[in-house]
This record gives C-alpha cells, sequence and structure tokens, in this order.
C-alpha cells in the first residue's frame, strides 16, 4: 500500500477508470464474438451484428479503452469476413438419410426353419 498522498490518490483514480473500462471492453469483447458466431451458423442478422460490433469497437476507442489501431484492425477483419460472406452464401447441406436396416441373417434362418 502506498504511503504518498498523491500515489493513494493516483490508486483510486486507476481503479475508478480500470472498472469503467471494462464494461467498455467487455461490451465489444462480446460484440465481436456474437458477430464471429453469427458468421459460424450462417445467421440471416449476420450483417447487423457486425454493424453493432463495429459501433461497439468505435465506441471503446473514442472512450481510451483501446487502441485506436486495434478496433481498425478488428473491424478490418470483420468486414473482410462479411464481405466473403455476403459474396458467397455457404451451401446448407441436407442431412444424409440413413440406409434401411438389412434383416439379419439369424432372423432369416429363424423363419426359415
Amino acid at each position: 500500500m502506498a504511503n504518498i498522498k498523491s500515489q493513494i490518490k493516483r490508486n483510486r483514480q486507476n481503479e475508478k477508470r480500470r472498472v469503467r473500462n471494462r464494461t467498455f471492453r467487455g461490451a465489444a469483447r462480446t460484440a465481436v464474438n456474437l458477430a464471429r458466431t453469427a458468421f459460424v451458423e450462417n445467421d440471416p442478422n449476420t450483417k447487423e451484428a457486425v454493424l453493432k460490433a463495429i459501433s461497439t469497437l468505435d465506441r471503446a476507442a473514442e472512450q481510451g479503452v483501446i487502441h485506436p489501431n486495434n478496433a481498425s484492425r478488428r473491424k478490418g477483419r470483420l468486414m473482410k469476413r462479411l464481405a466473403a460472406f455476403i459474396a458467397a452464401p455457404p451451401v446448407v447441406e441436407e442431412p444424409k438419410k440413413k440406409k434401411a436396416a438389412a434383416p439379419k441373417k439369424a432372423a432369416a434362418k429363424k423363419k426359415e426353419a
């Protein structure tokens, strides 16, 4: 624990900022993860999720929680993936049908006897 008055005040300020920044950073992280899962799940609202993530990243960068270049890099990656997603919509495969089970030989022998 600090003994100097100015350092005690600085510790209080840092703690307040840490708690405040945590909400912005967590919101940005959550929005980006939601956008990524939208890509994986072929969600029709993928574009909205990406735009929301970009907005959240911009807000975090504006507040100084994350570096502006960090926000820009993340936004670029999301937009690149969105462009590829829109250009070539994923093909939805139909589930394979199981073949009907063939009668077992033992059951067939019992019927013959």
